[in-house]
């Protein structure tokens, strides 16, 4: 039977009402305690990785500059660099894959190749890079430019950035260093490449001084739905997170990101397909659709509005009737993938401007909502359909949100046989079955 990888993705405040329930721990913004526990209940559960999104910059921060506050106290804008979080929790941890968010629009690619390289070694083969190029505006201002950089630039920098990222990793062989106090040598200069990298964008000498990582190189995840984002992502991503809310469109986007890594001569089977998800997990259907509207009723709508327009390039909702469908929206320098979500959750589900509000305030992926056994049926069915190799699960909050999920749902998944009981592999790579690197 097919197993379904699971990766769990904490961010705290995705859903943005419910840090306000009683059970609540909204401190897992900025509280280190928090992080390892949850990291701790992914373990227990045998997940494939905990995954950490990143953006660095507070939302809406011209509204804000020009004294206009709506909106504009977002919870999901509180949260650590988690490149410098996923070192705690490595150490509290032994098998989960440990991944974060890390852009190549803001970064240079040997500080970032030598970070998760450092990363990889202190987890003992663990560690995940999250490419992304950055779809908030406002981080640019953050960089020293005044506005981002164009949605095809900034794919063709990212392009050259991970083959930069990549040949730094390949840099020493496996057994280079070799520290032999009886020659004095303590590595083999035969067995070190420099890199002598020059593009258009970077000039690159290497290696890096972390030698070759236990995995050969971490595992590259990359979430990309426009026609450079899916190419980037087939050519170079081992694993790729989508927004979809249909299993036949699923379907229809794995398929498309496989034929594209088979022409660019890599194994189909060593790309998977994530679907995100954000479980609403109750004891019964009905007690989980009432945990889904009370959670609902705590996002005031001018929140819910503010938080689409930036995911939407900056379109002002308060414009549209709040009752009609989601207008044709402009194309924008934002990333793709979320207009076009915004345009098909709406439409699919024939939704009113403020209920496709509402549906992005309690985070962008599906909401999959009723008992353990109702939620994982829903797995099951996509997962047997090959609309997806596993699911990015999204926790509503922490701490029960996190438990309802490990402790319930993955119980049932594994009861149906559909996910692993114990860790086979000690790698990243081996939990997630994708090519290894020697």
């Amino acid at each position: 039977m097919q197993q379904i990888h699971l990766a769990l993705f904490l961010f705290p405040g995705y859903h943005l009402g419910a840090w306000r329930l009683p059970d609540a721990v909204p401190e897992l913004d900025l509280g280190i305690e928090h992080y390892v526990r949850a990291a701790e209940l992914a373990e227990e559960a045998k997940l494939d990785a905990l995954f950490f999104e990143d953006q660095a910059a507070v939302r809406r921060s011209n509204d804000i500059l020009a004294g206009d506050t709506y909106g504009a106290a977002n919870p999901r804008s509180i949260h650590f660099d988690p490149t410098m979080l996923l070192p705690a929790l490595a150490m509290r941890t032994s098998r989960l894959g440990l991944a974060a968010t890390s852009t190549t629009t803001f970064n240079d690619p040997f500080n970032l190749a030598r970070r998760f390289s450092t990363l990889d070694h202190i987890s003992n083969g663990r560690a995940g890079w999250n490419l992304v190029t950055s779809f908030n505006e406002d981080e640019a201002q953050n960089f020293g430019l005044d506005a981002h950089v164009q949605h095809a630039a900034r794919y063709e920098r990212a392009s050259e950035f991970v083959d930069v990222v990549t040949g730094l990793w390949d840099g020493w062989d496996p057994d280079a260093i070799v520290r032999d106090k009886e020659s004095g040598t303590y590595f083999d200069v035969e067995k070190m490449r420099f890199l002598q990298h020059e593009g258009e964008h970077f000039r690159v000498r290497g290696p890096l001084t972390t030698g070759r990582s236990p995995q050969g190189r971490p595992v590259v995840f990359q979430a990309g739905a426009s026609e450079p984002g899916r190419e980037l992502a087939a050519r170079t991503a081992d694993v790729v997170f989508t927004l979809q809310s249909d299993p036949t469109a699923s379907r229809a986007f794995r398929d498309d990101i496989r034929a594209r890594a088979e022409r660019f001569g890599r194994d189909p089977e060593h790309v998977k397909v994530l679907v995100g998800m954000t479980p609403i997990v109750g004891d019964t259907d009905e007690l989980a659709h009432d945990l889904a509207d009370e959670m609902m009723a705590l996002i005031p709508d001018d929140l819910a509005l503010a938080n689409l327009g930036p995911l939407a390039g900056g379109v002002d909702f308060r414009q549209f009737d709040p009752d009609a469908p989601v207008p044709e929206l402009p194309e924008s320098n934002a990333g793709k993938s979320h207009r076009e979500a915004i345009m098909s959750v709406s439409r699919d589900q024939g939704l009113s401007t403020i209920e496709t509000a509402r549906y992005f305030a309690e985070g962008s992926y599906r909401k999959v909502i009723g008992s353990p056994a109702t939620i994982a049926d829903t797995m099951q069915e996509w997962s047997e359909a090959g609309a997806c190799d596993g699911f990015l699960a999204v926790p509503t909050h922490f701490p029960t949100g996190v438990e309802a999920f490990t402790r319930k749902v993955v119980p049932e998944l594994q009861r149906r046989g559909l996910h692993r009981t114990e860790y086979t592999g000690r790698h990243l790579r081996d939990h997630l079955g994708v090519r290894r690197y020697a």
